[in-house]
């Protein structure tokens, strides 16, 4: 393959629901540029880009994946996404090396949960935004009132160049509003350039008025020119609406069919045309010694950033890189702005699907992927070692289902851990937590079949099998009253005996102060040398838990008095005397369960909101307030039990068709009701 300069490539995220066709759309594309011989079929398993194995399983897109096209001396790096919500992390990373986005919509569906997350993903970050209408040669296709629906959802902006020939299976080509001819698919050539008909004249001129009318509306120039009723030409028109696209003002509408490859080629045409290079693009970095504010232009000194990243036991990792600036070479050095020291780059090369082609160098705005980085990690910067820079890591939506795991067979968790942290470098969105309190391995996940998958490929990569457990709540114990209590050790074994003895005042402390020992003792009752046995054996004993195998918190505990042995004391016989007098008067002093409340902060829309609040009043929650937060969703904040939320995101998103999401932090710990206490006491008892 050859190297594109800046201002021949396009880079196109291409987003949206599940099942539109998003995958089926860029096998065209590759089929169109003379890349495969045959068009790819994702149903039949014939496709190029979804080649993972589980991939192929399930027929839907798991990972992005690069469907580079050469298309009349332009480079189109379409980045295929998923549209399952559960893997939103790579629709983020792709999002992120992408200069615009195209958001395929179903004819027959319309807008669906993931078009408005594409949608809004999308103004986060400001990127130019193109829909592309797939499936119009299926029953039902509307193509007016998907277009009517677009245009309510996301304003005035939204706006056709182009409309369909033909309904259902009688589509068969698309118009060009701009140019005014049209193209028909037909069975002995591609595609067949024609004027339009007369019997769709009016449909067509109707079209191409409100265009005008929409590219007017955002260009003063063309605005007089059409209120004066002055002839307004086909390049006046193509300019302004370059202009809005880029200024995130016009959002064109594009038509047809992957499966049958009908409008696919105008699509392409209408990416070069339309959508923005990366040759103007300005990124924006900090110094790494200074944090001084730094920018980058094209024409600037390399660097890039990893946007992407595939980790293969037998490949290797697999890096994709956006080059912000400067041109990149391969079988060079160059600086990781993250960290200490330089990463070699062997050599460097472009895919579609899985098949690399090698390329010698490649320019600023290029995506392009190199093998066996040593110590880069996705989101890191790569940069010229005379003008390092870095730029800020990519964001990626929190995961929300928390799951305990561990390995199926005995003995090889630090293989699964292991498994799991190297796959953790491929998906960011997977966290693997040590909770010290209920001493278990928590994996947190996206969703369930986000983590189903992941055991999947562990299972394919690795050769391990991880379990998913629901994970434990970190309970904590406290006391309510004052009590003294003894406690005693005597034993005798033949030769030295054991003996400890103490008196321990125990109490109450005010919630959130933590446990305190003290010692008054007068006299020598017990000698100096033992008190630190028995703190030691107080903190120990109060960490075990004593109701329920729970931390004792928030308790005061004084040693006041006891007794010894000259011959048969020691260290470990106070100990043990104090565990006694701790167990026993922890038991007498009104001991209660404390549980976990978290904030939980619910993003749904509005007219799913009184399901979402019932929904939380029966998981015991305490709503602190509701608040609109964008058009048509809500924000409501509330406290909840952590013991309520295990496979909460599961629920919402059930119980929202997908729009719903949620953000959790640690508030406070409360006395948990005693019929729940009582069973958790009889659950650690078991």
């Amino acid at each position: 393959m050859k190297e594109y300069k800046s201002t021949n490539i396009r880079n196109v995220a291409v987003i949206g629901h599940g099942n539109t066709g998003k995958t089926s759309l860029l096998e065209a594309c590759l089929f169109n540029s003379g890349f495969t011989k045959r068009l790819g079929r994702v149903d039949d398993g014939t496709g190029v880009l979804d080649y993972d194995e589980e991939e192929e399983k399930r027929q839907m897109t798991i990972g992005c994946s690069l469907a580079v096209s050469e298309w009349k001396d332009y480079k189109l790096n379409f980045i295929d996404t998923p549209g399952y919500p559960d893997f939103i992390g790579e629709v983020k990373g792709a999002m992120t090396a992408a200069d615009s986005a195209l958001i395929i919509i179903s004819a027959t569906a319309g807008i669906e949960v993931e078009t408005e997350k594409a949608w809004k993903l999308s103004e986060e970050l400001s990127l130019p935004r193109a829909f592309f209408i797939n499936k119009m040669d299926r029953e039902h296709a509307d193509f007016d009132s998907v277009v009517e629906e677009l245009r309510v959802r996301f304003g005035n902006g939204v706006v056709p160049v182009q409309i369909p020939i033909g309904k259902e299976a009688a589509f068969q080509g698309v118009v060009n509003l701009l140019a005014l001819h049209m193209k028909i698919v037909t069975h002995d050539e591609d595609s067949l350039t024609a004027e339009i008909p007369e019997y769709i004249q009016g449909e067509v001129e109707e079209a191409r008025q409100k265009l005008i009318e929409a590219v007017a509306e955002f260009n003063n120039e063309l605005l007089e020119k059409y209120i004066e009723g002055a002839e307004i030409t086909e390049v006046e028109v193509a300019a302004a609406m370059i202009e809005g696209i880029q200024a995130g003002k016009i959002f064109p509408v594009f038509c047809g069919s992957a499966l049958q490859n009908i409008g696919v080629k105008q699509l392409m045409n209408g990416v070069v045309e339309y959508l923005p290079s990366p040759y103007f693009k300005v990124s924006i970095g900090v110094d790494p010694a200074s944090g001084d504010l730094l920018e980058r232009k094209t024409e600037d000194p390399f660097s890039a950033q990893i946007f992407k990243t595939v980790v293969d036991p037998f490949v290797g990792r697999l890096s994709y890189l956006r080059i912000l600036s400067g041109t990149m070479k391969g079988d060079t050095s160059y600086q990781l702005a993250n960290g200490d020291g330089s990463e070699r780059i062997g050599s460097i090369f472009t895919m579609q699907g899985k098949k690399q082609s090698s390329v010698n160098f490649a320019y600023a705005g290029d995506i392009v992927v190199t093998a066996k980085l040593q110590a880069a990690k996705t989101g890191d910067t790569l940069c010229d070692k005379s003008a390092p820079i870095c730029y800020e890591k990519i964001s990626y939506p929190e995961p929300m289902l928390a799951m305990a795991v561990s390995s199926v067979k005995k003995g090889e968790e630090d293989k699964v851990f292991g498994s799991i942290m190297k796959q953790q470098d491929e998906d960011p969105t997977i966290l693997l937590k040590k909770n010290k309190e209920t001493r278990e391995t928590v994996l947190y996940g996206i969703g369930e079949v986000h983590l189903e998958i992941l055991g999947d490929k562990l299972e394919r990569k690795f050769g391990v099998k991880m379990k998913l457990d629901a994970p434990r709540i970190a309970y904590r114990e406290t006391i309510r009253k004052t009590v003294r209590v003894e406690g005693k050790h005597k034993k005798q074994s033949g030769g030295h005996g054991q003996y400890g003895h103490v008196w321990l005042e125990i109490g109450p402390q005010k919630a959130g102060e933590g446990n305190v020992f003290t010692e008054s003792i007068f006299g020598g009752s017990v000698p100096r040398q033992y008190i630190p046995a028995v703190e030691k054996g107080t903190e120990e004993t109060l960490a075990a838990g004593v109701l329920a195998g729970y931390p004792v918190v928030d308790v005061r505990v004084n040693l006041y008095d006891g007794s010894y042995h000259t011959v048969d004391s020691s260290e470990a016989a106070f100990k043990t005397a104090t565990a006694i007098a701790i167990r026993k008067g922890v038991m007498q002093a009104d001991p209660q369960l404390l549980e976990p409340i978290d904030e939980i902060s619910v993003i749904t829309p509005e007219y799913y909101m009184g399901d979402v609040m019932g929904r939380l009043n029966g998981k015991r929650a305490k709503i602190l307030g509701v608040e609109s937060n964008e058009k048509d969703m809500s924000e409501i904040k509330a406290l909840i039990p952590e013991a309520e939320l295990f496979k909460y995101a599961t629920e919402l998103r059930s119980q929202t068709q997908g729009r719903g999401s949620y953000a959790l932090k640690f508030s406070h710990y409360e006395v948990l009701p005693e019929k729940l206490a009582e069973k958790v006491i009889e659950s650690s008892k078991e």
